[in-house]
């Protein structure tokens, strides 16, 4: 990248408009069976937005916190969320998708991380849960580094591309989250950053930038 500013990414919370760039993403047929485990139909613009309307419920209380990952220059390149967040359990599930032509850039282990600490320190979750194909390598290798653990697998309970594959279930507990964290940060390189907001703050920022806030 040949401008520092490009290196920088934000989360903003995701809006009904945002479904217009995203639904093409999900009309590619291999990404739609390696990702996505409900659907195995590509979806229009009104399909779709029909399958996210609880997302915008004016009143907040839908249990889904979905996020899009925004460039600097205000390009959605990818998605990250939690879904069915108790407040009872205090869990939810977290997924996360990237799009293809600015994969094998950090910005899912970056936007993931930063949702993970969103939920155990804004939420104040205590578990998080994610599924992957058993075939998908890269889900796989994020969220073994995220520290989330294989706690199970439901054979055949995936179907894509004519074969039933695995489902792999896995957990990340928050104190799971504070043994990788820091580890983790340091591994990452500090050149791409994800963070909240327009303007960015750096104890919201993956990798974490400082303590907190000036």
């Amino acid at each position: 990248m040949s401008d520092k500013s490009d290196s920088v990414f934000k989360l903003r919370p995701l809006e009904k408009t945002d479904l217009e760039v995203i639904t093409p993403w999900f009309q590619d047929i291999e990404d739609l069976g390696r990702f996505d485990r409900t659907s195995r139909i590509p979806l229009n613009l009104a399909q779709t937005e029909d399958v996210w309307r609880d997302a915008f419920s004016a009143s907040g209380n839908s249990g889904k916190c979905w996020f899009v990952v925004e460039s600097n220059s205000g390009q959605v390149v990818g998605i990250v969320g939690l879904e069915a967040i108790s407040l009872v359990n205090r869990d939810a599930i977290i997924a996360m998708f990237v799009e293809k032509s600015v994969r094998r850039l950090g910005l899912a282990i970056r936007a993931t991380a930063l949702v993970a600490d969103f939920a155990f320190r804004q939420l104040g979750l205590n578990r998080l849960t994610s599924y992957y194909r058993q075939d998908n390598h890269i889900s796989r290798d994020l969220v073994e580094r995220l520290g989330c653990q294989v706690e199970g697998t439901m054979r055949q309970a995936w179907f894509s591309d004519g074969t039933f594959h695995d489902m792999i279930v896995v957990g990340l507990l928050r104190q799971d989250w504070m043994n990788t964290r820091q580890t983790l940060a340091k591994s990452i390189s500090s050149e791409t950053v994800v963070t909240f907001g327009a303007n960015g703050c750096p104890s919201w920022s993956w990798p974490p930038q400082v303590d907190k806030c000036d």
